[in-house]
């Protein structure tokens, strides 16, 4: 009698999940897509083959882009889920945008080159489901991911592996130095010897994927990512400062 009971009780659950999947499968998949908030000195983007092009304030980034800071220069986006930001002018010779609470943040440091890979949301009627992809390919992030629903997926992806965030305000390096201020980032990198190990990194910690070594995270860089997830969403935007007497910009070559 138990044991029909637990069968029974297994067949229940099964065709709950079953259930759930034919329904997230059935609502259709909306394109999100990344809001230039707030630009200090100078980055570029491309498309596919297309030519380098110069980013600008209010520009929307769509998954397929690629994305370049140049030296001393930094590029703020919110992540957007279909509804856009309130653009709000500013002192400064530029507009920026106010992003809301909901939306996820993340801050290019200079000279990193990162791809969007993928922007995803789908509206399940109790849920939205989001998959966002992110591909660091030099240089170094900030983020601020709001906290998503289970079936959500939002993953960093660097050269030696690729880190799954959840409900975390993190900054990950193209090297694989993952420091996290709240929230859980799970990495999964390629070791010594070519096997692919997973590492958990907790708030207050830091983990070092080219040693190994899982840490505190340094009371300075605790302040100051704490400072910075307090400041990102605000909508001022500094003027452009040129990094040379001829008001040129420099870019580290991606390749």
């Amino acid at each position: 009698m138990k044991e029909t009971r637990s069968l029974l009780n297994s067949v229940a659950v099964c065709a709950i999940a079953l259930a759930m999947v034919s329904t997230l499968a059935a609502q259709p998949v909306n394109q999100g897509s990344a809001k230039v908030m707030r630009i200090k000195g100078d980055a570029r983007y491309k498309v596919g083959s297309s030519e380098w092009q110069k980013l600008k304030v209010g520009d929307v980034v769509k998954p397929g882009t690629l994305i370049q800071t140049a030296a001393k220069s930094s590029v703020d986006f919110a992540l957007s889920e279909g509804t856009a930001p309130v653009v709000r002018p500013t002192t400064s010779e530029s507009l920026s945008y106010q992003p809301t609470a909901e939306q996820n943040l993340v801050r290019m440091w200079e000279n990193t080159l990162m791809g969007v890979d993928k922007l995803t949301f789908t509206q399940t009627g109790a849920d939205v489901v989001t998959e966002t992809q992110l591909d660091l390919k030099a240089g170094h992030i900030f983020g601020s991911v709001k906290k998503l629903s289970a079936a959500s997926k939002y993953e960093v992806k660097i050269p030696n592996g690729v880190a799954g965030i959840r409900g975390s305000t993190y900054d990950i390096s193209a090297e694989g130095v993952v420091k996290v201020l709240v929230g859980m980032v799970v990495l999964s990198y390629v070791g010594p010897g070519g096997t692919v190990q997973t590492q958990v990194i907790m708030g207050l910690q830091e983990f070092d994927a080219r040693t190994g070594v899982l840490s505190p995270l340094p009371d300075l860089d605790r302040q100051g990512m704490s400072r910075l997830a307090r400041q990102l969403p605000a909508g001022f935007t500094p003027a452009p400062t040129p990094i040379s007497a001829d008001h040129t910009f420099k870019f580290v070559s991606p390749h």
